[in-house]
Order: structure tokens, then sequence, then C-alpha cells
């Protein structure tokens, strides 16, 4: 499990970039063009259903 930043595959190239970061307390996502605004983060099973959500979306 990596702890560093990077773009989400799902991310266009577009520059309206989403990163995220996983750790063993779960994940965490920020925007790539204001990183400094704070982040969003989810428990690993929060996380689990929401790309779960997004895949079918």
């Amino acid at each position: 499990m990596t702890s560093e930043w990077h773009k989400s595959s799902y991310s266009s190239t577009g520059g309206q970039c989403v990163e995220v970061r996983e750790h063993e307390a779960g994940t965490d996502v920020r925007d790539s063009v204001h990183p400094d605004a704070g982040c969003l983060s989810f428990p690993p099973a929060q996380w689990v259903s929401l790309t779960t959500h997004a895949d079918t979306v």
C-alpha cells in the first residue's frame, strides 16, 4: 500500500485531475489543481462502496 499521492485512473488529461492516496486507515482524495485546499478521507469500506458505485454510473 502506498502513502504517496497519485492521479486517479479516472481523471481526464485536461488538467482537471483527482489525486488519491491510500494508507492503512483508508483513502484520501484531493483536487490536484488546489492540493492545499484539503482532502476528503474515506475509511476502507466507504471507499470500496464509492468506487464500486462509480463504476456503475
